[in-house]
């Protein structure tokens, strides 16, 4: 979470569907994609439960029955609002399917997308799918509305926590166990207060309680200093700055008060506008709990815009906006709206006019105590949901869950000491509600920790407590999977008449190579542009750069290749050394080693 997201055709599915017989799997359903055994079905709900609206939409479920005997149902669920589970689970992969079916052995796997989401009556409005400032997003989000019409409505989770019962009605199983990821661990906790007879216990990765989320993000935003210095507690960030919390809050609030705009490289050579405001700069924080590359990118980054060289901040929001926007099959923007709004909460009532909705707002933010958002000022409540939906249309806020109480069940939450949107706290006020609860942290890995640990702790604990054992209340660190980028260079003259001493341009060309390293990891295959010049060509197991420049007047060219995929990563090859502002020469990249001749003399280590 956080801001910018009835069987029609076939045989109704019996039980012995669900135990792993072989003589029910030939006869439900529609075979398909390429996991041998993978059952795709349509379940139809009504649009609207009450009656009074007519329609209906159909659930596109994929159903995987486990090798032998079933100990159960498994239901995978996603996260957003917005990301459809049969498309982000994809078991038709075989790889992906046998990932599954190792955390969660014996259970038939259940993932269906949700209603406006995947192929499931996918949401799709356009502006919003594309926007990426707080303001186009509040505006889009208003248009979207339009777009999806009356229906909106029947959107947030009281109605998706219905939907997942009726595919397990449809599936003939009594009792589900349920494996959340993010915003789908609301969707989990929702369904266990509406049905809590029919779990049976849940995996929650990434914890969203259910009354969340906080309509200003306040939570995230006071927890997120904590969380910045966890991060570099190992001494990881020391190389690019000795507090990279503070450098957050001093650059964000900056921004908050004068943004930041100028012309930023394309991969094509030419350039374009780029501006920079407060609250995008917050978003660029946050998803580094995503992106194990932005993480290794933003202390250097950051800590060279406190100190007033902003055009890697600007080069790093371009390659930013450029990953945020995705196709509404991925993660429906659209659908993330109708749900949040839905949803709530929020500080006007459901049925409050839109005129009067900013007032209030201001009101409820200004009676607030003295940091409420940490070290950020009152403008940093508009990075919640509340300023995202002000415009959305009556019923706006004021969604209900089911009543409960919460089954006692065994609950298994995970949490990533680098999540900065879900931050650990969320995941201990809800284990603390479970008796039978357990609580397993995964120092310096962010967001959706079960997959995002490189190390495998977390989803080794997965299984085994799956299979009856304890997990951990810990993981070790993993180390990262690549270092952090060092402290940026200063610029230099734009046009240099000089060149740097061969020291000083090794020292240029070291951190050269370690920031495209950072930047090949976060970004896709792509050309990418430097900071002052160049670009590099993005391989998925090689960077070539190409007078690739983040300190005037010094260009680096060759390819580097990973060689081994032990963490960090180790990269190889041979890099050219040029530009007016550098000592030419060549060297010779081996891991950590980096060694040649500039200007004659030898230099690295």
């Amino acid at each position: 979470m956080g801001r910018r997201l009835a069987l029609a055709c076939c045989v109704p599915l019996a039980l012995a569907f669900l135990t792993g017989t072989s003589s029910a799997a030939s006869t439900l359903g529609t075979p398909c994609g390429s996991t041998p055994g993978l059952t795709c079905l349509e379940v139809d709900v009504p649009l609207d439960r009450t009656g009074v609206v007519p329609g209906t939409v159909a659930l596109h479920a994929e159903v995987l029955p486990p090798a032998g005997i079933s100990r159960g149902v498994m239901f995978l669920i996603a996260g957003g609002p917005g990301q459809g589970s049969a498309h982000v689970f994809h078991l038709g992969s075989p790889s992906q399917a046998a990932l599954m079916r190792f955390l969660f052995p014996g259970y038939t796997l259940v993932a269906y997308d949700d209603r406006g989401t995947g192929s499931s009556g996918l949401i799709d409005c356009p502006t919003l799918q594309g926007a990426i400032t707080a303001d186009a997003q509040r505006d889009a989000a208003a248009q979207c509305a339009t777009i999806i019409g009356p229906g909106r409505v029947f959107y947030g989770t009281a109605d998706h926590a219905e939907d997942l019962d009726a595919v397990r009605q449809a599936l003939g199983a009594d009792k589900v166990a349920l494996f959340g990821v993010s915003y789908g661990t609301k969707l989990s906790l929702a369904y266990a207060l509406a049905h809590p007879d029919h779990v049976e216990r849940m995996v929650l990765d990434s914890v969203l309680p259910p009354a969340g989320p906080d309509p200003y993000s306040a939570d995230v935003l006071r927890q997120m200093p904590a969380t910045l210095a966890a991060y570099c507690s190992n001494g990881s960030c020391a190389v690019a700055t000795r507090d990279l919390a503070g450098d957050v809050a001093t650059v964000a609030n900056r921004l908050a008060a004068k943004p930041l705009q100028g012309q930023v490289l394309l991969a094509n050579g030419r350039t374009a506008s780029e501006r920079l405001e407060g609250l995008t700069f917050l978003s660029i924080v946050l998803d580094a709990d995503l992106n194990p590359g932005e993480a290794a990118e933003l202390p250097a980054v950051v800590h060279a815009a406190r100190l007033g060289n902003t055009q890697p901040l600007l080069r790093l929001a371009r390659l930013h906006d450029a990953s945020s926007v995705g196709a509404a099959a991925d993660l429906s923007s659209g659908l993330y709206a109708a749900t949040v709004c839905r949803d709530g909460p929020f500080p006007w009532s459901p049925d409050a006019p839109i005129a009067s909705r900013p007032s209030i707002f201001q009101s409820a933010v200004g009676s607030l105590p003295p940091g409420s958002f940490g070290p950020f000022g009152n403008w940093a409540a508009r990075f919640g949901n509340a300023d995202f939906c002000i415009r959305w249309p009556s019923p706006s806020g004021g969604g209900t869950l089911g009543a409960g109480p919460l089954p006692n069940v065994p609950v298994l939450a995970l949490s990533g000491g680098f999540d900065m949107r879900t931050p650990t706290q969320n995941a201990v006020s809800v284990v603390s509600q479970f008796p039978q609860g357990q609580l397993l942290v995964v120092p310096g890995v962010g967001h959706s920790v079960t997959t995002a640990d490189p190390s495998a702790c977390a989803a080794q604990a997965v299984r085994a407590w799956i299979l009856g054992g304890t997990a951990p209340s810990s993981c070790p660190r993993p180390a990262p999977i690549v270092t952090t980028v060092p402290a940026l260079p200063a610029p230099g003259p734009a046009s240099p008449t000089q060149p740097r001493s061969p020291l000083a341009t090794y020292a240029i060309a070291a951190e050269t190579v370690r920031e495209a390293e950072a930047a090949w990891l976060m970004s896709a295959p792509a050309s990418v542009p430097g900071i002052y010049g160049g670009k590099f060509l993005s391989g998925q197991r090689a960077i070539t750069l190409q007078r690739y420049s983040i300190a005037h007047g010094v260009q680096v060219s060759g390819t580097l290749r990973l060689t081994k995929t032990d963490l960090p990563l180790t990269f190889t090859g041979t890099v050219t050394v040029g530009g007016p502002g550098a000592s030419a020469g060549i060297l010779g990249l081996s891991g950590t080693s980096l060694r040649g001749t500039l200007g004659g003399q030898l230099v690295g280590r």
